[in-house]
């Protein structure tokens, strides 16, 4: 299994990370740390730290701060998710119910709040400033690329270069300052790093592309959300606005009418129209075309199973669609 091989790289340290997370959790306010607790290990593929472990090895990195980096980083994505699930009102987050849904919306945002406190107490450990500065800068663009998505909800008229836009800033951009933080912690030089941060940002823009077309051919259990989550809350995909652009008028009209009024009536419709206009094969070309520049940025490192494993991860990013 190639997920695996990928993991079992960087074992040892990612277990270790594990360790790390759950002892940096500890406060004295109960609810924080049951929260926590709760979306810490609601099953996560932990692919953004990671990236860290990977990106820090195949630079040459041989110490252990990395580790630390690494918990920085999934603090950082887990408050995101805590404050994603209140704005988008998301109920069910990798087959279960959300924090929101379980203990309700003020105590998920303050525990984000929480969560983001910590990682920046964990980075100011790291003594690194260009690691610090890469860390807020990217904390700042994914909270206005949460701000342009809740823009932009049910709006029917985004189009593919502000789309593309949205998602670089809500989701690549921490894959992009996972890699990026993990050469500058291994001293890497300036090809490396320059090669490294190009290769996070592609690779998330991948794994975006391919959520997208999963929203419309996934299955359920494995994807822990349900098929049609994004029209249902008015969301426009590349998919809707690559079949906007290609369907008849009478189509066009059908899918700007399920944008603006979001749920899932005209679901059905919907799916047969996306996948009639090739709207998810162009998709796929595209995470395949952001896999592959991904994978090109990896040529400036040297050769070692690390570098390795963050080619499989190109792979892996463009596998999942069946």
């Amino acid at each position: 299994m190639t997920a695996q091989r990928i993991y079992d790289t960087v074992a040892d340290d990612f277990s270790r990370v594990n360790d790390l997370i759950i002892k940096r959790l500890s406060s004295d306010v109960p609810m924080v740390e049951k929260i926590a607790h709760y979306i810490i290990e609601s099953g996560g593929k932990r692919l953004r730290p990671l990236l860290v472990l990977l990106s820090s090895r195949a630079a040459g990195y041989r110490q252990d701060d990395h580790l630390k980096l690494a918990a920085v980083i999934e603090f950082l994505h887990t408050a995101t998710l805590l404050h994603d699930d209140v704005v988008d009102t998301s109920d069910m987050r990798r087959g279960r119910s959300t924090a929101n849904a379980r203990w309700g919306n003020a105590p998920s945002v303050l525990v984000g709040d929480f969560l983001y406190a910590r990682a920046f107490q964990m980075m100011v450990e790291l003594q690194n400033l260009r690691i610090m500065d890469v860390l807020s800068h990217a904390t700042a663009v994914i909270a206005e690329g949460e701000v342009m998505q809740l823009m932009n909800v049910k709006n029917p008229d985004l189009d593919e270069s502000q789309y593309m836009e949205v998602i670089h800033n809500k989701t690549a951009m921490l894959f992009e300052a996972s890699s990026h933080t993990g050469a500058l912690l291994a001293g890497a030089d300036n090809t490396q790093e320059a090669a490294l941060k190009d290769y996070g940002k592609h690779l998330g823009l991948a794994f975006q592309l391919v959520d997208d077309v999963l929203d419309y051919r996934g299955d359920a259990e494995a994807m822990g959300k349900n098929v049609g989550d994004d029209l249902a809350e008015g969301k426009t995909t590349l998919p809707l606005i690559y079949a906007m652009e290609r369907g008849v008028e009478e189509e066009r009209q059908l899918i700007r009418q399920a944008i603006r009024k979001g749920g899932l009536d005209d679901l059905p419709a919907i799916l047969g129209i996306v996948e009639s206009s090739g709207a998810l094969e162009y998709t796929m070309a595209k995470a395949r075309e952001q896999a592959a520049l991904a994978a090109d940025c990896l040529d400036a490192l040297p050769d070692s199973p690390y570098r390795e494993s963050l080619n499989l991860l190109t792979e892996l990013a463009v596998a999942r669609v069946s």
